[in-house]
């Protein structure tokens, strides 16, 4: 007759169970690892190469459907469709202080499911800044020392006291400006004869246009800097910007785009492309068009793009790519630029009281 083992002398658990809970404990801590690995990459792709935005922009730079932008009561329709009222309705107000407005469009393309994920989950926007001129100076603005050292919008921003910076004049591989830059009244870099569009200040008030405005507009530069296309002036697209987008510029391809331009009132305007907000030349000059802008000229887009806002909060930056690593591949390299145009709020009028006799 076999005896019993008592239940208190038996063994509590197997070797094999032992080894198996193990086994399980270390793969939870490498998927934890590896979360938090991945977790730690997103963050550094944000950081260093705003991946968020760009991965937006990869699935739909190949689209063939109409950027659809949201007016008001929600309600998406395709640029040149919608309404100039049903875009104001549909801006929404980041910052506002006197003489000084910056709004957002929520904007999409339809194609594709990685498209309407990507839009879903990361959204895309275009900014439309407004600065008037007599609440705020236009200037040009540059490392002096070295002269026309690479830099980023951020740093010019601290530099010079500015209330916003974006990039100007497009560069040559080496850095240096192609086309002329004015500053202070002096001419420090020479002209690019086939940029057809300009900024430039004339008797302290800025314009935005093609360069027949320079003529149309009497007196000497004091600031300036030529930019490119140009793509409206007095309220008229310019025919090759939708007949012949690509004969003279990549005008349809789907990229950040940055537009300045001017209204009838003075009134000056940006309309830059935001997280995922990228557009063709037709399409960013079409919002200008229904925002009432009379002159306008793109600046230097692409992957060079970036800005810089001040606001109550602290100053906001946007950059298309990486500005902070220094890196050879050229689909990450580091992207500076050695021209901004910088917007200061003016000094206040200082008003003398007599003194008494």
């Amino acid at each position: 007759m076999e005896s019993l083992t008592p239940l208190d002398s038996r063994p509590s658990s197997s070797p094999v169970k032992k080894k198996g809970a193990k086994n399980r404990g270390c793969l939870k801590a490498l998927l934890f690892l590896g979360l938090a690995a991945g977790v730690a990459l997103w963050i550094a792709g944000v950081f260093f190469f705003n991946l968020d935005s760009n991965l937006v922009a990869l699935s739909v730079r190949d689209s063939k459907e109409p950027l659809l932008i949201r007016g008001g009561g929600g309600i998406w329709k395709a640029a040149p469709k919608i309404t100039a009222a049903e875009i104001r309705q549909g801006l929404i107000e980041r910052h506002a202080e006197q003489g000084m407005r910056w709004s957002t469009l929520k904007i999409k393309r339809g194609e594709g499911s990685m498209a309407k994920v990507a839009h879903q989950i990361l959204g895309a926007e275009v900014h439309v800044i407004t600065f008037s001129p007599e609440h705020f100076e236009f200037m040009t603005s540059y490392e002096k020392q070295p002269k026309f050292a690479v830099t980023t919008a951020a740093n010019r921003m601290a530099e010079d006291n500015l209330w916003f910076s974006i990039t100007a004049n497009f560069r040559d591989p080496k850095g240096k400006p192609l086309g002329w830059v004015w500053h202070e009244g002096v001419q420090v870099n020479g002209a690019f004869p086939e940029w057809s569009g300009c900024f430039f200040v004339k008797g302290g008030r800025p314009y935005f246009g093609p360069k027949s405005l320079l003529d149309d507009v009497p007196g000497p530069i004091e600031e300036g800097t030529q930019g490119y296309p140009s793509v409206m002036k007095n309220h008229t697209t310019f025919s090759y910007v939708s007949m012949k987008p690509d004969q003279f510029f990549d005008g349809s391809k789907i990229t950040y785009r940055s537009l300045a331009g001017m209204r009838k009132d003075g009134t000056i305007i940006f309309i830059v492309s935001g997280d995922g907000g990228v557009m063709n030349v037709a399409e960013v000059t079409e919002i200008a068009r229904k925002l009432e802008v009379q002159h306008a000229t793109l600046l230097d887009g692409g992957r060079a793009l970036q800005y810089s806002i001040r606001t109550e909060d602290g100053p906001w930056h946007f950059t298309a790519l990486n500005t902070r690593l220094k890196l050879n591949h050229r689909w990450f390299e580091q992207q500076l630029s050695p021209v901004f145009i910088g917007v200061r709020r003016r000094a206040p009028n200082i008003i003398r009281v007599p003194l008494p006799q």
